[in-house]
């Protein structure tokens, strides 16, 4: 029997039950490391910037919500956990770099907004097996190098980042492992 919403919440607030975020925990430590490698900004022109890193986590993060989304039943609580660790470290940062907290509400917001747009560009993008619309999702919401950013060079990175996402089982990206 699924206990009562109220429950649930006391249960996370005393910490009686597991937080089902904890699950999904690898994956985002995954994304980040992934969204770290040195070649989104050597090779493929992505400002190594604190803005271009934010990109690049937010965008691989949307491809593996993406991912998440096409399982049946639970791929939707799957995506919702990942979105909120994004979130939890996204507040973290920020926190940390001493920023106060009417500031931080609302640059969550734009955080999240941006996460949602991201998505929904990559999925359509995506849905099209277009590489000239995903170099636009990503020259038009990517922070690039003035000396190397190349938006093809990056969309074909994301398509293939994309690519071992969908060759990946639900089971295994809940480990945090991708398909090489």
């Amino acid at each position: 029997m699924k206990e009562p919403p109220a429950m649930s919440f006391l249960h996370r607030l005393l910490r009686t039950a597991p937080d089902p975020r904890e699950a999904w925990r690898p994956l985002w430590h995954r994304l980040v490391i992934a969204a770290r490698e040195e070649h989104w900004y050597a090779d493929a022109g992505v400002a190594d910037t604190l803005d271009g890193r934010f990109d690049m986590v937010s965008m691989l993060t949307a491809l593996a919500i993406l991912r998440l989304e096409s399982e049946a039943d639970e791929g939707i609580p799957a995506a919702a956990r990942l979105t909120e660790l994004f979130v939890e470290d996204m507040e973290g940062q920020m926190r940390e770099a001493g920023i106060g907290d009417p500031t931080v509400g609302k640059m969550i917001g734009r955080m999240m907004a941006t996460l949602g747009g991201r998505a929904g560009s990559l999925r359509e993008a995506l849905g099209e097996n277009d590489d000239a619309a995903l170099a636009g999702v990503v020259d038009r919401n990517m922070h690039l190098s003035e000396d190397n950013g190349d938006p093809a060079r990056v969309a074909q990175g994301l398509r293939a980042f994309d690519a071992r996402l969908v060759r990946t089982d639900f089971a295994t990206l809940e480990r945090g492992e991708i398909a090489a």
